[in-house]
């Protein structure tokens, strides 16, 4: 018979773990009617082959059209050369730059960091015009440049192709990645670079042989994150790619849904790639970090002593201000060169220059309750999701839950959708929901879209950021009493902080630049500045 002592330590400990089931159950429960609901809509209504206003008819109809529309082995296999040549270029770029900024002793890794974040904070569809600006065969400025000094005999550079695209978005890529990769060198445990160089190896070894194993689990993430992200990627390929026949899986999707009518069933259809693709990279990913530990902050002293280059120490800071700067202040200068214009391009006609862009945008009603909103949703969205992401993250990693697999997998879904369907899918959910109809048409819906459209995103990032956290820290915190949410709030929130911030910020832009998931969402009193674009 158990002393009574005993019961009463044992007692409080149960019931603490019996709530913490219980929320946990209801977290899980949470997230799969928030993922689950719009998912299985758009597979429910891939089958659904009546038009809009009829009677309601199954078959396959609508599978036959999507997979015999013309085009689309083209569209797929553009989208995925696209989206590899892409990931590769910006994780070695991005992975290199982090690793100098993080754990080097260049100067002024502060501003340098920054140059990046403000890159990433440039608006898609702007950005793309300015680059239109320098780079267009006939009137880009780049190119009437090299023409004029006689270097070239035809234009060098052409915006509308292949690699146009790709250069489009490397800024956005690379940005992302130094973003989300400087928070994971910068919890690396120096000693261990220490005993790498100690035993001969130089920094670059060191950094192949030790840092990248090591940080395997954000690598995985960051670039099974961008591969998503590229596979679904809307607004660029748009602008430079339909002009000139190139055609990407996004764009075909969207060629079937503003057809006349819409032809929502072969478009859902397609989308199940998505699906099929996503379940592939979240087994790569599973399959290559399990049965491995990658904790790298215990309750071990911790040493965060930079890597010292010497001779290269400003040729590494030139090469990182020059990236940062090609990919930020280019565009943006462009981009403010453009607001400018009169007919955005053309400066050989009759005073190209004019103020009545600016005087128009400011004066407009519209724009300033446009950048409420957006502002607003942002803010909510960052805040919500970080608090949302970890909490999903915390039990993946840290707990004994026996649905945390499940959970991973689910918080990986809303990528699985395409923007546009996503915004079709929410729209169907919370028409067809009753506890979302007294908020539809006001920003809190759009609040709700984002934070379930960025869950992969937040959740997965965080989930690499933990485990890099050792086991040993949450348990002194249990041994001095403290349950599982205490545990949390004291010593795991602390700890990922940097990487909360980052998962704030992100999800505060995502926001306020998304257009696919939103346009169908957003009404008069909703409209972020994106859907005013």
């Amino acid at each position: 018979m158990a002393r009574p002592e005993i019961l009463e330590k044992t007692f409080p400990f149960a019931l603490r773990w019996e709530r913490a089931s219980l929320l946990m159950s209801l977290l899980l429960l949470v997230v799969a009617f928030l993922v689950l609901t719009p998912l299985g809509l758009m597979v429910f209504n891939s089958f659904q082959i009546a038009r809009p206003g009829e009677p309601v008819v199954y078959g396959l109809e609508g599978w036959r059209k999507a997979f015999s529309s013309p085009g689309i082995v083209e569209a797929m296999t553009n989208t995925f050369a696209l989206a590899v040549t892409r990931q590769i270029i910006a994780l070695f770029i991005g992975g290199f730059l982090a690793w100098l900024i993080a754990r080097t002793d260049i100067p002024m890794k502060g501003s340098l960091e920054f140059l990046f974040w403000l890159s990433f904070f440039l608006p898609a569809l702007p950005e793309t015009m300015g680059w239109i600006l320098l780079l267009d065969p006939k009137y880009g400025l780049l190119n009437q440049f090299l023409l004029y000094l006689g270097i070239f005999q035809e234009p060098p550079f052409n915006i509308y192709s292949f690699w146009g695209i790709i250069w489009v978005h490397l800024g956005g890529s690379i940005s992302i990645k130094v973003m989300l990769l400087t928070p994971a060198f910068r919890n690396l445990d120096a000693s261990l670079e220490e005993s790498s160089r100690i035993a001969g190896a130089s920094a670059l070894g060191t950094l192949f042989r030790v840092v990248v194993p090591l940080l395997m689990p954000a690598f995985l993430v960051t670039t099974i994150l961008g591969l998503i992200r590229s596979l679904e990627a809307f607004e660029i390929e748009l602008i430079l790619g339909v002009p000139v026949g190139l055609h990407v899986y996004s764009t075909k999707i969207h060629e079937l849904v503003t057809w006349e009518p819409p032809q929502f069933p072969p478009a859902m259809a397609l989308s199940t790639l998505f699906l099929a693709v996503l379940l592939m990279l979240v087994a790569v990913q599973r399959l290559c970090t399990r049965g491995k530990s990658y904790s790298t902050v215990t309750g071990r002293g911790f040493s965060v002593r930079p890597t010292h280059l010497g001779k290269w120490r400003y040729p590494a800071f030139f090469l990182v201000l020059f990236i940062a700067a090609a990919i930020t202040f280019i565009p943006m200068g462009l981009l403010l060169i453009g607001t400018f214009m009169k007919l955005f391009g053309f400066f050989n006609i009759a005073e190209p220059w004019t103020l009545e862009n600016w005087r128009a945008a400011l004066s407009d009603p519209v724009l300033v309750r446009s950048l409420w909103n957006t502002i607003a949703i942002g803010l909510g969205t960052g805040v919500v999701g970080v608090l949302f992401y970890s909490m999903i993250a915390y039990v993946i990693v840290k707990s004994r839950f026996r649905g945390r697999a499940v959970l991973d997998f689910l918080s990986w879904l809303p990528w699985s959708i395409p923007g546009i369907l996503m915004g079709v899918a929410l729209l169907w959910t919370f028409l067809q929901t009753k506890i979302f109809l007294p908020i539809y048409g006001t920003i809190y819906l759009l609040m709700i879209a984002m934070v379930i459209k960025s869950m992969p995103f937040g959740s997965q990032l965080i989930k690499s950021m933990l485990l890099q956290l050792g086991n040993d820290l949450e348990e002194a915190s249990r041994i001095c009493g403290g349950g599982w949410f205490y545990t949390y709030r004291r010593v795991i929130f602390p700890l990922l902080f940097p990487a909360l911030i980052t998962v704030a910020l992100v999800g505060f832009i995502s926001a306020a630049r998304d257009i696919s998931t939103v346009v169908l969402l957003g009404t008069g009193r909703s409209r972020t500045l994106s859907l005013l674009m």
